[in-house]
């Protein structure tokens, strides 16, 4: 496993290495972090102890690099990708997810989130051709091909649960309250339409995405706040998230490149952290000058968890199977 492990490695960066991405490497700690009310973090402090006081400041183990890679695209605008360790708190060990984990991101410029995924079918199919002696990798690409399906959120409720998503979500959560008790769901009271969107689609829609080719899930709905760019309608997101045998593998945005929305999104991810979050951290609240007069380019950035895709090309079921040590 360690030699399967190195090699897919070793074949991600010949593919973005040969089409001319930069491969960056930025630190791991960080003194502010994105704002994401879905995610804890973890906190750790400097200490400096040469200054005969008992000083210290605090910093964060990233959740994603995207916070450093922004700001090189900012100055640079170049393609670029990074293969790092992340860290996300208050996670599950051994199944599906790690506390520490290894990902791979990357931005192409002058692209939008289609192209890509074009870029993403292009990488899983060179990955599929390397001669990695995956029996399972094998007989799969025997039996399908490895295009992804591609199916709307929107397309995807109606198929897996049985009513119209945005018909639904302009009626009010009592709506969707309602949709969710007649999935057999039981959601709390209080619950807003976001909320009770992602126990409908984690229950109802995401387990049925485990059968076949990788399904790339796309547009998601504009109520479920994130940095991705509108779509012209207004509806949804130029967004999309890849599964493989039902498991997540993959988050992909439009980059949004307005400063306005993206000062309001940590307005408001930063007001909703303060309410939930177990572990605060600093938030920049100058990040969206970067974005300020053009500042920031039309691209498109990939997050893709690495170890699950390795959990995908050799048939494994846990993330711990394909990590040189156990989860923490």
């Amino acid at each position: 496993m360690l030699r399967k492990r190195a090699a897919v490695i070793k074949q991600v960066r010949t593919f973005f290495d040969n089409r001319e991405y930069l491969e960056l490497d930025t630190p791991l700690l960080c003194a502010d972090l994105i704002p994401e009310s879905c995610l804890e973090v973890f906190e750790t402090r400097r200490l400096f102890p040469r200054t005969g006081k008992k000083e210290s400041r605090p910093l964060w183990l990233i959740p994603s690099p995207e916070i450093w890679m922004k700001k090189i695209i900012a100055r640079h605008r170049v393609n670029v990708y990074q293969i790092c360790k992340c860290f996300r708190n208050g996670e599950s060990s051994g199944h599906l997810h790690s506390s520490e984990f290894t990902m791979l991101e990357y931005y192409t410029m002058n692209a939008d989130y289609m192209d890509s995924l074009a870029l993403t079918e292009e990488l899983f199919e060179f990955l599929y051709r390397e001669p990695y002696e995956y029996e399972h990798a094998r007989d799969a690409r025997r039996k399908e091909g490895l295009i992804f399906n591609r199916i709307t959120v929107a397309q995807a409720f109606e198929k897996y649960a049985g009513f119209d998503l945005f018909e639904s979500a302009q009626q009010g959560a009592n709506a969707m309250a309602l949709n969710a008790r007649r999935l057999g769901l039981d959601p709390m009271p209080g619950l807003e339409t976001a909320q009770l969107y992602d126990l409908i689609f984690i229950h109802s829609v995401e387990p049925q995405l485990k059968n076949g080719r990788p399904a790339a899930l796309i547009d998601y709905p504009a109520f479920v706040p994130c940095l991705a760019k509108l779509s012209a309608d207004g509806r949804t997101y130029e967004r999309w998230e890849l599964y493989w045998n039902g498991i997540e593998l993959a988050n992909c945005f439009s980059e949004e490149t307005d400063s306005k929305r993206v000062k309001d999104f940590f307005i408001n991810e930063s007001a909703a952290k303060e309410k939930t979050a177990l572990v605060r951290h600093n938030v920049d609240n100058d990040y969206w000058k970067l974005f300020e007069n053009g500042g920031f380019p039309r691209c498109s950035g990939v997050a893709l968890g690495l170890d699950r895709l390795i959990m995908a090309l050799t048939g494994r079921s846990t993330i711990d199977s394909v990590l040189p040590f156990e989860a923490s």
